[in-house]
């Protein structure tokens, strides 16, 4: 019996809609988590808009756009960070629970009037936090189960499930409170959500989830220990001297902190595949399967700088060139980012019946990627129709409904299976490596997003959606045309 059989035995293996108890755990940290994250995304892009016009942040609206990008890549670059972290000092469980805590000194950091220099305070603390806690909560998940578990991928669904009820109800709660109120009152919600999902932890991890998470897979050893955290210490204290420096004489611009990740949302991900490519424990076939998975990877970062643009581009387009009164009521803003989540809820059910009932006639991986592709490009497609008639009215609500429900379509079509390939293409040396490689499509789009996000404004509204709308839908079927050969560089993989 495997060591993950092992440690599932010790864990209550019913309790939560017939699955382990938990399952209860993970499910409501998560969606507490979620629920802080995607209520603070909400209506940080308004927030920054507020307090430039206020002359509180020395920036422009189009930096605001940027910082926007750029923290949502860091959030999935952090990822990396966090496994490692996991993996060799503290296990899943305690790292889940640090990682909490840091969210909430963000969100609290945001909660409390503030200068621009605490707003990227707070964001440090997040992204870490995020880092920490958002990767290793999946990975206690499958814990939970042992290997020959047939309840695996139903348990995995139901955590899906909690993910985006808490991404739906967020903007509802904290966009509300944040537009109409305050919004560092909006923030302070998002705090106590996080808190919420700490003390639920806290309160079941040892009678629900057993062992699950608390072993350290692969511990530094004592001597390995000093060294390896030495050398991150003397790295951090380079780091911060030389940011210290640049922030003092003014060379470390937020600017050029911007250049900086952009540059390396590129970098790390292509290291990632020279490394893979030229070790000697990965094998020929493993090799083709490399390069099959590089199309493919870079579909995914297309597709992702389309849609993570929902939070940035789609959320200034909705307060400013949308019209928000209805019948007397007035709609926030921020309520148009609880579409995405909604859509996947009722719609994710529905693909994974329509994979099943196909079988084998279902389309290929290749494929579905550039269906997914295109779906995107169409997503940005429609925005260009209210444009063509001019960009000094505002427009009916129903076109971001349309251009929301669009995208998630692509999604269901190329994120679930994204993550599907990247288990079976990944080089077995590399397993782990290369999951993480596939989170870093969305930090290297949101990285490209932070430059392409500068080039948006009323007037170039039409020439934006347009070109990167075509460009995703030009790839998507140069990808189609391309399937055959990609899915016989998969060696046998579906």
């Amino acid at each position: 019996m495997t060591d993950k059989n092992k440690e599932a035995r010790h864990i209550p293996q019913t309790g939560f809609f017939g699955h382990p108890k938990g399952l209860f755990t993970l499910f409501f940290t998560e969606f507490w988590e979620r629920f802080s994250y995607y209520g603070m995304r909400a209506i940080l892009l308004l927030y920054m808009y507020a307090e430039i016009n206020s002359g509180n942040f020395d920036i422009d609206k189009s930096t605001a756009l940027s910082i926007m990008a750029i923290y949502g890549s860091l959030v999935y670059m952090s990822g990396i960070i966090g496994g490692w972290i996991a993996d060799r000092l503290f296990g899943t469980t305690k790292t889940v629970f640090y990682g909490g805590v840091l969210i909430m000194i963000g969100h609290i950091i945001l909660a409390l009037p503030g200068n621009f220099t605490a707003l990227l305070a707070s964001m440090f603390f997040i992204v870490i936090g995020t880092g920490l806690l958002k990767p290793n909560a999946s990975s206690i998940v499958g814990d939970l189960y042992s290997k020959e578990d047939a309840r695996r991928d139903s348990g995995f669904s139901i955590f899906y499930m909690g993910i985006n009820a808490g991404a739906f109800i967020a903007p509802l709660i904290v966009g509300t409170i944040g537009e109409n109120y305050s919004f560092h009152l909006g923030f302070g919600l998002a705090a106590i959500g996080m808190f919420i999902g700490l003390i639920i932890f806290m309160l079941t991890k040892k009678s629900f989830l057993g062992t699950a998470g608390s072993q350290v897979p692969n511990p530094l050893t004592k001597e390995n220990r000093k060294l390896v955290l030495g050398r991150i210490g003397v790295g951090l204290l380079i780091i911060i001297i030389l940011a210290a420096i640049g922030i003092t004489t003014g060379i470390l611009t937020i600017e050029l902190f911007i250049l900086i990740v952009s540059f390396l949302g590129i970098l790390i991900p292509t290291a990632y595949f020279i490394v893979m490519y030229r070790s000697k424990k990965t094998t020929d076939v493993e090799r083709s399967r490399i390069l099959a998975y590089i199309p493919l990877f870079i579909a995914a970062m297309m597709f992702w700088a389309i849609q993570e643009q929902g939070s940035s581009i789609l959320t200034d387009y909705a307060a400013n060139r949308t019209q928000l009164e209805l019948a007397g009521f007035t709609i926030p803003a921020s309520w148009f980012q609880s579409l995405n989540p909604l859509f996947i809820i009722a719609f994710a059910p529905i693909f994974a019946w329509l994979w099943l009932k196909l079988g084998k006639r279902q389309p290929s991986t290749p494929k579905k990627f550039s269906f997914g592709l295109i779906f995107a490009g169409l997503s940005f497609i429609v925005m260009m129709i209210p444009a063509m008639n001019g960009t000094e009215s505002l427009v009916s609500p129903l076109w971001l409904v349309l251009s929301y429900f669009l995208v998630v379509i692509g999604e269901l079509l190329l994120s679930p299976v994204g993550l599907s390939a990247t288990t079976k293409l990944a080089p077995a040396a590399f397993s782990a490596q290369t999951m993480s490689l596939w989170f870093l499509s969305n930090a290297a789009a949101q990285a490209v997003n932070a430059q392409l996000v500068r080039f948006y404004d009323k007037d170039t509204e039409l020439m934006y959606f347009g070109i990167l709308g075509f460009l995703a839908i030009g790839l998507g079927i140069l990808l189609f045309i391309l399937s055959s050969k990609i899915q016989r560089a998969m060696k046998g993989i579906l």
